[in-house]
This record gives structure tokens, sequence and C-alpha cells, in this order.
């Protein structure tokens, strides 16, 4: 079985990684770089604010734990037990990855950049009540995200769906505990 996953794995890569273009290639390095998101990030702290004023760093607080628990328990977790090199790197298969920018870490199961943008996409579609359409515009920035990872050749698509697993449970976990935090405060729900 676990043979199987592996072949799926290779084959959904090779699919993906395969369609290198020169207009893609910078696109996918863009969305794979956390610091150019520095502007969606002001953007939703400043949602948080029309929705929440100053009690806007409670969400702000949770927000960040589930940052943490999703990027810490996929690096520091999942990566040291797993040790699946990334595909850039194995030796098996890298000789027909197309590595677009720079490899990464030695090992890639499972992705923090997918944990980590899930997590913060599925606590904003749910705290985000009013707000519908922005949640499901971040969950598919979220998605792309995790597409880039594969189509730049460091990560296995399997990689990319557990680290939004991983980053989907923390961050409907950390909005539970926010929501009952904000229930114990008094304070509406958005």
């Amino acid at each position: 079985m676990i043979e199987f996953i592996k072949s799926i794995d290779i084959i959904l890569l090779d699919l993906i990684n395969g369609t290198g273009s020169p207009f893609l290639d910078p696109l996918m390095i863009f969305l794979s770089n956390k610091f150019v998101w520095i502007p969606l990030y002001l953007y939703l702290i400043f949602l948080l604010y029309e929705d929440y004023g100053k009690n806007l760093w409670l969400p702000l607080l949770f927000i960040l734990i589930s940052l943490t628990l999703s990027d810490q328990f996929t690096s520091s977790f999942m990566k040291p037990y797993f040790q699946r090199l990334r595909p850039c790197l194995d030796d098996n298969i890298n000789i027909v990855v197309e590595v677009v920018k720079g490899c990464g870490g030695k090992y890639g199961f499972a992705s923090s950049h997918a944990a980590n943008s899930m997590g913060l996409a599925v606590f904003y579609l749910m705290i985000m009540k009013r707000k519908k359409m922005f949640g499901y515009r971040i969950l598919t920035w979220a998605l792309m995200v995790g597409y880039s990872r594969v189509y730049l050749g460091v990560h296995y698509p399997g990689d990319v769906m557990v680290g939004f697993l991983v980053g989907s449970f923390f961050g409907y976990l950390c909005y539970l505990l926010c929501r009952l935090v904000l229930q114990k405060l008094s304070y509406p729900l958005c």
C-alpha cells in the first residue's frame, strides 16, 4: 500500500513539476516566498480590527498559536521523524525533477508552507463569518501556495496534502479555543 501511495505521489509530482514555463516559474517563486505576503498579513490584521476593535489581540494570539503549532509540528516533529527526502534531493528521482529555485532543507514531509498557509486560511474562514467570500479567497491562496511547492520541485504532493491536513487541524482547533475564550469574555463572534 505504501509503495502504491509513493508511486501516485511521483506521478502527480511529474505532472505538476514538469509544467515549467517562463511565465509560471516567477509566479510560483512569488507564491512560495513568505515575505511577499506581508501586505496580506497586514490586511488580515486590519480585518480583525474592523470586527474586533481593541480586542483583535485575542484572535491574533490564536492565529499565532495556530501558525506556531502547524510550523513546529511539521518542522520539528514530522520532518525529523519521517526523514523523507525532498524530491529535489532524492537520488532516485532528482534527475527528472525540475528545481526552479533552490531546494530547501533536507526533509520535506510534511510541508510547513502548506501547513502554515492552510492553518491561517481555516482560522480566517471560520472566524470571519460575515466575510465568507474573503475566507474563500484566502483558502484559494493557501491552495496556490501548496501547489507552488510541488511545482518548484521541493515537495511531493503528499507532503503538501498532509501539510494541509495538519494546518487545517491546528487552524480549526485554535478557532474553537478562540471562540470559547471570546464566549467566556461575552464578546460576540463575527
